[in-house]
C-alpha cells in the first residue's frame, strides 16, 4: 500500500513542500515516482516519517535526526524508546496541568500557596547533564542554587521576564528592526540581565555562543528566525559591552 505525497502531508499535518525538503537532504525518500512526477510513500516511510516528527517534538534539528535515524536500523526498537519518552513527557505535561489546577483553586479560595505544588512538573534539572558537558559542573552547582534561593514568587517573576524578553525580541523582529538597533539591544541588555543572577559571570565568548545555541536548538525558546535575529543582537551586545 502507499499514499501520494498530498495524503501523507494532510495526515501528518505537515506541507507536502516539507516532504519534498526532507527528501532532498536524503532524510526521507519517496518509495517511488510516477511518470507524472507525483511522490509516493509506503509503509517504511510512514514509520520513517513517524520517527522524524518525533524526534523532531524533542527539539532535534535535521542533521541530529539524520544521525539517530542511521544509527538505529530496527525501526521497532527506536519507536519504543520513543513511545518511552513521550510517556515521560506526558507524565510531566500531567503534573504541570494538576500544578496550575492546585494554584488556580487555592488562588480562588484564598489559601496559602506551596512552592513544591506550585513548581511541580517544571523540572529545571532536566537539562543538568546538558549544561554540565557544555560549561562544566560548577555552571550547573551555581545556577541551581541560585534557583533553590528563590521564592515561589520570584522564580515565577524569573519566568515570566523570560517570557516577556521572548516577545519583544519577536515584536522586535516583526516590526523590521535591526539586530543593532538601539531598541533591540536594551531588550538584549535585558536578556543579559536575566542571566547573570544564576552565573558567577556572563563573558562575551559565553553570551554569543549562546545566542547560537538559540539557532541550533529550539528548546531554548527561539525558533527559525527569530533566533538567528537574537543570536545577531547577543553577538553585537556582547563585542559592545562584555569582556572575552
Amino acid at each position: 500500500m502507499e499514499w501520494s505525497i498530498q495524503d501523507i502531508a494532510r495526515s501528518a499535518g505537515t506541507t507536502s513542500r516539507t516532504l519534498r525538503h526532507y527528501g532532498a537532504v536524503g532524510l526521507l525518500e519517496p518509495s517511488r515516482v510516477g511518470s507524472n512526477g507525483y511522490r509516493y510513500y509506503d509503509e517504511q516511510a510512514l514509520v520513517r516519517l513517524q520517527r522524524i516528527l518525533l524526534l523532531r517534538e524533542l527539539g532535534l534539528g535535521l542533521p541530529a535526526i539524520a544521525q539517530v535515524l542511521d544509527g538505529q536500523g530496527d525501526s521497532v526498537a527506536a519507536l519504543e524508546t520513543h513511545l518511552e519518552l513521550l510517556e515521560q513527557e506526558r507524565r510531566r505535561i500531567g503534573r504541570q496541568i494538576d500544578s496550575v489546577r492546585t494554584t488556580l483553586r487555592k488562588l480562588k479560595g484564598g489559601e496559602r500557596l506551596m512552592a513544591d505544588e506550585v513548581f511541580d512538573g517544571f523540572d529545571h534539572t532536566k537539562y543538568e547533564k546538558e549544561v554540565t558537558e557544555r560549561w562544566g559542573a560548577s555552571a550547573y552547582r551555581t545556577g541551581d542554587e541560585w534557583w533553590r534561593s528563590l521564592s515561589a514568587e520570584e522564580k515565577q517573576a524569573h519566568q515570566q521576564e523570560q517570557v516577556d524578553i521572548s516577545a519583544a525580541f519577536g515584536s522586535a523582529r516583526a516590526a523590521g528592526l535591526a539586530a543593532d538597533a538601539d531598541e533591540v539591544q536594551a531588550i538584549t541588555q535585558r536578556l543579559h540581565a536575566w542571566l547573570r543572577p544564576a552565573l558567577s559571570s556572563v563573558s562575551a565568548g559565553y553570551f554569543a555562543g549562546l545566542g547560537q545555541l538559540y539557532v541550533d536548538d529550539p528548546r531554548y525558546g527561539f525558533e527559525g528566525a527569530t533566533a538567528e535575529f537574537v543570536r545577531d543582537a547577543m553577538k553585537i551586545y556582547a563585542e559592545r559591552n562584555l569582556d572575552a
